[in-house]
């Protein structure tokens, strides 16, 4: 097994882009990748490999996009390629249905992160500026109400990642958008 997979952006950015097209696809890894590297550091830990996995956490999407496939087709694929078990484990956590449990500190923040990260976004592209440096946590709240808005979001997976953390919803809310500021050019954002 070779370990500089794992923490080799580049490597796991081709792999991204060999499976996944779609551009807002490719800016929500970018986005949860943003937010879990924040935590990575924040917390002391392994920034390279936390981003990896939240880069890859949905790569299969694209191809497979059924509970039936996703994310477990990603799994076999990066077994196949020499990827770690708790590399693999990790995003196999971010989806309750594979009753892989969220035992570790990355994978309850890789949780935490995925529909949080979408979420913002999608509050991002109603403000006028359509800038994430007018995205407030009281309007993040307040959207998270509406649920006409941005309904593929699941409002109980962002406040139970955020419990699952430890953290305030609205601390979670404030720490990632703050970390998509500092990435926006990227992100779009």
């Amino acid at each position: 097994m070779n370990k500089d997979l794992m923490h080799n952006r580049e490597y796991c950015l081709s792999l991204l882009k060999e499976y996944t097209k779609s551009e807002s696809l490719l800016k929500h890894a970018f986005a949860v990748e943003t937010c879990v590297r924040a935590y990575a550091e924040k917390f002391g830990e392994d920034v390279e490999y936390w981003g990896n996995v939240a880069l890859l956490h949905d790569f299969d999407y694209e191809k497979f996009p059924t509970a039936e496939e996703h994310p477990f087709k990603g799994a076999e694929i990066l077994k196949q390629l020499g990827f770690e078990q708790e590399f693999i484990d990790a995003i196999l956590s971010h989806a309750d249905y594979t009753n892989v449990p969220r035992n570790t500190l990355l994978r309850k923040v890789l949780f935490a992160c995925d529909e949080l990260a979408g979420f913002l976004t999608a509050v991002t592209y109603v403000r006028p500026s359509k800038t994430i440096d007018e995205v407030e946590v009281k309007s993040v709240l307040k959207k998270m109400k509406d649920k006409a808005f941005a309904k593929g979001v699941s409002r109980e997976d962002i406040i139970k990642g955020a419990e699952e953390l430890g953290i305030p919803l609205e601390d979670h809310i404030q720490f990632c958008i703050d970390a998509m500021k500092k990435n926006k050019v990227l992100l779009g954002l």
